[in-house]
């Protein structure tokens, strides 16, 4: 069984109980990590408090410097990485090395750029008429990261927090560790002072509670479901501290009337599929101009056909198995929610794909005649599932993309691009699109309404991990 990494070393937990690591595509047990309790959160919080003092103080270009090694060591590692986090989450070799390794890799650079491109002076004081405004580290922050892109999640909460100052103390995913061990690792090699980053396994209601309560705990980053993000802002209030949220999303697509019909169904679909329907801001409602409507739902099905679900080692595989047998039980279940609810099942369904004797596999699945209020259209599934919604008008688009209790993502396709960006600036969400456009690193990320509270990735990210402080002369 792994250890905790506490205080620079790696530890057994007070407890003696584990979880095992299971490969989604074979149900076999490949690892074993440990379930800590609140005695393993209590010495790593101990840990990052005492060594806040010394790192905090340390300029933050000396910090960058040390982080700088791990990044490097990070990219060395990078296909060992990929093919461990192939193994313990399902995804494809390929998407792995390009997105699971390779997205965590872009944002650790940005964050190292971004530091060194505002430098000491954005943190010790920038002058406002004859005051001047600090930016310094909250404290020791805890950091709960989820399953569906483990190590991304991480990057995103740790570098930023530490090049800000903070020390922390993080709960990975239980389900798809390995890529936490391998940030550890990199992290202990490239001679991070003992106590400036701990990591603790375990359950969240145990170990990741236990954090979020603590009293010397300044901040919390959490991503992960709603519910969960609720329980933690709870937990969290006893001690009134910060807390960041990053949760579920239920994001519109709407292609307008004049937009190039197969481009953006394609697109839309190869989004959804993305890392088999398991991301946040998947674009899982595709709206669509009634009199088109039944062209688009064609083209959908055609496009999730084409994403047959297959053996992650696989060059050849786009689409690999959900992430654990719960996961595969919930998705299951929503689809036949769908049908239960009279939308109309175009392609996929709720039956094991065809050859497929183990593994936690779902066919893609596309619906039709769906309605915004069903629950397919409403709740987070997690899934390779698509709505397919008609609307009547632009009115009415912007109308139902905006009714959903989520905010996170969302995008628009038009064929005139002051239209679609006049639509962007209408809809609820952190980050819209408009016509496909690409991942910006340094632009901010994060929901309105319940898909969360505050912001990741580029300098808004950083700026999350920073109190402010006001000194008047």
């Amino acid at each position: 069984m792994r250890s905790l990494y506490i205080d620079g070393a790696w530890t057994p937990s007070a407890s003696t109980a584990s979880l095992d690591v299971v490969n989604p595509a074979t149900e076999e047990v490949i690892d074993t990590v440990p379930a800590g309790d609140p005695a393993d959160a209590d010495r790593a919080v101990a840990a990052a408090r005492a060594a806040f003092p010394a790192w905090s103080a340390l300029p933050v270009q000396q910090r960058r410097a040390v982080l700088g090694k791990a990044l490097a060591l990070f990219s060395e590692r990078a296909p060992e990485i990929a093919a461990a986090m192939a193994a313990d989450m399902g995804a494809p070799l390929k998407f792995a090395a390009k997105v699971q390794a390779g997205l965590p890799l872009l944002m650790f650079s940005t964050y190292l750029d971004l530091a060194e491109e505002v430098g000491e002076r954005y943190f010790t004081g920038e002058e406002v008429g004859s005051s001047i405004v600090v930016r310094e580290p909250y404290g020791v922050v805890g950091a709960i990261t989820p399953w569906n892109y483990p190590l991304h999640q991480i990057v995103l909460k740790v570098v930023p927090a530490l090049l800000a100052g903070n020390t922390v103390v993080l709960k990975p995913t239980e389900v798809a560790p390995l890529g936490a061990y391998a940030f550890a690792e990199v992290l202990h090699d490239a001679g991070l002072p003992a106590g400036v980053f701990n990591m603790v396994s375990g359950l969240g209601p145990v170990v990741g509670e236990a954090i979020a309560a603590h009293p010397d705990v300044d901040m919390v980053s959490f991503t992960g479901s709603g519910r969960a993000g609720k329980r933690i802002t709870e937990v969290a209030a006893a001690t009134v501290k910060k807390v960041a949220l990053e949760l579920g999303g239920k994001s519109p697509n709407v292609i307008l009337d004049d937009a190039d019909l197969e481009a953006a169904v394609k697109a839309g679909v190869a989004d959804v599929m993305r890392n088999t329907g398991q991301s946040c801001n998947a674009l899982t409602r595709m709206l669509v101009p009634r009199e088109r409507y039944d062209e688009a739902v064609g083209l959908a099905a055609r496009a999730a056909e084409k994403y047959a679900p297959g053996d992650p080692m696989q060059e050849s595989t786009r689409m690999g198995p959900l992430v654990s047998a719960q996961q595969l039980e919930r998705v299951r279940g929503y689809i036949e929610a769908g049908v239960a609810e009279g939308a109309r099942l175009v392609t996929g369904g709720a039956e094991p794909p065809e050859g497929v004797e183990r593994g936690y596999y779902v066919r893609p699945t596309v619906f039709a005649d769906v309605r915004n209020d069903m629950r397919i259209a409403r709740e987070e599934i997690f899934g390779p599932v698509l709505a397919v919604i008609p609307y009547e008008d632009e009115e009415d688009a912007v109308a139902i993309a905006n009714d959903t209790v989520y905010g996170l993502a969302a995008a628009v396709w038009s064929g005139d691009a002051d239209r679609a960006m006049a639509v962007a600036r209408r809809l609820r969400a952190g980050q819209v699109s408009v016509n496909g456009g690409g991942v910006n690193p340094r632009v901010p990320f994060g929901g309105y309404k319940q898909s969360g509270v505050g912001r990741e990735w580029g300098l808004h990210g950083l700026d999350e991990f920073c109190e402010v402080k006001a000194i008047q002369r």
